[in-house]
């Protein structure tokens, strides 16, 4: 079941603004289930590469191909420390999870909004690279919650189907609220 979100007027007319490469709520492309990719090619390189430039611009730790339109199974990210990798998955599963962490999370897709969601501290995913070779990856604390969050957009699947609803908070420029927003960095994911 997916939650139904009324947009305040000024977020929309902000995401109107800030129009870009990355599909915004509820555009029906992040509801559908991604399509497998047989064999990664030059056009799953293009992808990639239109992935990486738009999840940079927009400042994401991560980003799934249908953000971008593409309903195919790649995802990639970024972790804010220096000298982190950025990584690429073709197909990914996730084959095992562990414990249980809470943080906040907030989307590309559904920028200025934030919620708390509950998602397994450790998790253990199998794909393939962009040259097709098979890997597994183990990620634990901010790296699992990124995996499973860019993985449940390949599912149709976005944050506010999983946030606790009552801590959906729309966070706008102008707004002074109850908390102090966290940057950017530690959540956008993607």
């Amino acid at each position: 079941m997916h939650v139904h979100l009324d947009l305040p007027a000024e977020v929309a007319a902000l995401w109107e603004a800030q129009a870009g490469p990355i599909l915004h709520y509820p555009d029906p492309v992040l509801y559908r289930v991604a399509e497998p990719v047989a064999r990664p090619d030059a056009a799953t390189r293009e992808i990639v590469e239109r992935m990486k430039a738009a999840m940079r611009d927009f400042r994401g730790l991560g980003l799934a191909a249908p953000q971008i339109g593409v309903s195919r199974r790649i995802i990639i990210y970024q972790l804010p420390e220096e000298g982190s990798a950025l990584r690429v998955i073709v197909n990914p599963r996730i084959v095992s999870r562990k414990g249980e962490q809470v943080g906040p999370e907030g989307c590309l897709s559904i920028p200025m909004l934030q919620g708390e969601v509950a998602r397994a501290n450790e998790v253990v995913v199998k794909g393939i690279d962009i040259l097709g070779r098979p890997f597994r990856r183990r990620g634990t604390e901010l790296e699992a919650r990124v995996l499973q969050h860019e993985i449940d957009h390949l599912d149709g699947i976005l944050f506010i189907d999983r946030a606790v609803p009552d801590t959906l908070e729309w966070c706008l420029p102008t707004d002074e609220p109850s908390r102090e927003p966290l940057p950017l960095s530690e959540v956008d994911i993607g």
